[in-house]
């Protein structure tokens, strides 16, 4: 079900309209004596002497035509705790089958700041669904007013749809097709961003071959289609500070090239550009919020694809830094297209500092599943904040080692380093360790390895299952609390 909100000034009581209110955690009601009838409030304060304490959310069917959803808050309610019962909230709605409610937003207990406006966050960003080639659509809507004094402000109101519509993004551009969203078309798609404010260089393969950026390119040889870099620059500040820079891999279908992988869910390799995706959708939310920072995402766009012009096993390329890379493997291709990524923007936008973004190794998924993105830096401080905005939106991070040791894991006999790590163990360690080599003027850099979050088979507190956003919601946290 579709879900949409509307936002009314005035405070509608006892209405015949189905209600959502709010209590306390230990579910009295008595100020909701005001907003519902007197018949009504005796039925609730009967049947909650049966309740069941373990519920947070209960359901009174007052009439065949009303329903009352009672939402208990607790005292010390976070952020999180809010989005979270609205995901849980969206569940039932979509199961009741109604198709308008009232949000009494008066009925929130004190203290208790802006919960409504993260509690329709959660609904929304549950209600998410990639139905765009399916011939029958789920096309029922359902509409939800808020009423009263307690709604977020337009600010907030903006903020919330921004970073909805920057996840929503994401999750569109993951959820499609190798065929439908290949690089050309992908590039077609962030060019349209700059309806937004965005600027937007998309720079081809005759371009990047002239820059130098050969094992970017070398990714995407073997593919009919082309490569590209592609930057999206916001100048959101009214001074000219050094902008927030932000990389992600775009791999839009990776087969592992010569290096081919099994046939086996090989169709997952899809969302091994949702790194990439995570960057597009950022850059869009906050030019819809309008930032006030400045901020560049630069994406690189290939297809991993075998055929006679593929790279090889054991090819050497000169990369855009003029390191060499003994490619030992082509199957560890995102860390190739990365490389160039990380030198250009550093080189060319000198930015405050580096995030990329990159489904980069199975070995992350081994080390901490679907709950943690293994992050990876060369800066206490970045990390740290990174850490903190992802526990307050549940996008969560856990710090793993760099060190000069793995080093010679990756050292070649032949070039200046080799992309993989023939020795075994340490895979994404040594995964980020070779990106740390293409950062070359001390600029804070942090790796997020996101393979294990990008994508849930089984769905998650604040998606349904398939593409997840995971990202968006981070660094959009780590720009609001630390840099604007």
């Amino acid at each position: 079900m579709n879900i949409k909100v509307n936002f009314k000034k005035q405070t509608i009581s006892k209405t015949n309209a189905n209600l959502i209110l709010f209590a306390d955690e230990k579910f009295n009601i008595t100020h909701l004596k005001k907003h519902i009838s007197n018949s009504e409030y005796s039925y609730l304060s009967d049947l909650l002497n049966k309740k069941d304490p373990k519920k947070k959310i209960l359901i009174f069917d007052i009439s065949s035509k009303k329903k009352i959803i009672l939402i208990s808050l607790k005292k010390n309610l976070i952020d999180t705790d809010a989005e979270n019962l609205g995901a849980k909230c969206y569940i039932i709605l979509n199961e009741l089958k109604e198709t308008e409610y009232s949000v009494n937003s008066d009925t929130t207990p004190k203290g208790l700041k802006n919960i409504i406006g993260h509690f329709l966050h959660g609904i929304k960003l549950k209600s998410y669904k990639f139905e765009k080639y399916k011939t029958k659509k789920n096309k029922s809507n359902i509409s939800i007013n808020v009423i009263g004094k307690n709604v977020p402000n337009h600010k907030d109101q903006l903020k919330f749809n921004s970073i909805e519509e920057g996840t929503f993004y994401t999750r569109d551009l993951v959820s499609e097709p190798g065929n439908v969203l290949h690089p050309d078309e992908y590039a077609k798609r962030i060019k349209s961003l700059s309806k937004f404010g965005l600027k937007i260089k998309i720079y081809n393969e005759k371009e990047l071959k002239k820059l130098g950026m050969n094992t970017l390119l070398g990714v995407g040889q073997g593919s009919v289609r082309g490569s590209y870099l592609v930057t999206m620059e916001w100048d959101g500040s009214k001074n000219k500070s050094k902008p927030l820079a932000f990389v992600g891999k775009g791999v839009c279908f990776d087969t592992g090239g010569i290096s081919l992988k099994p046939a086996k869910f090989m169709e997952d390799m899809t969302y091994d550009m949702a790194g990439s995706a995570v960057v597009v959708g950022l850059m869009k939310s906050l030019a819809m919020r309008k930032a006030k920072i400045n901020a560049v995402g630069v994406v690189g766009l290939v297809e991993n694809m075998p055929g006679g012009n593929a790279l090889r096993p054991g090819d050497i390329l000169k990369s855009y830094s003029g390191k060499t890379v003994e490619v030992l493997n082509t199957d560890a291709e995102g860390r190739l297209v990365l490389a160039d990524a990380l030198t250009f923007t550093e080189k060319k936008f000198k930015p405050k500092f580096i995030v990329d973004l990159a489904t980069l190794t199975g070995a992350i998924i081994v080390s901490l599943g679907s709950e943690y993105a293994g992050l990876f830096s060369n800066d206490d401080k970045l990390s740290n904040q990174l850490a903190q905005s992802g526990e307050r939106v549940e996008e969560k991070v856990w710090r793993m080692p760099l060190n000069k040791n793995y080093d010679k894991l990756i050292n070649s006999k032949n070039a200046d380093m080799q992309n993989i790590n023939y020795v075994g163990g340490a895979g994404s360690t040594t995964a980020a360790q070779f990106l740390q080599r293409f950062i070359l003027n001390k600029t804070p850099w942090a790796h997020l390895d996101i393979a294990g979050m990008a994508f849930s088979k089984y769905g998650g507190a604040l998606n349904s299952g398939g593409a997840t956003g995971y990202g968006v919601r981070l660094l959009n946290k780590l720009i609001e609390d630390h840099y604007e």
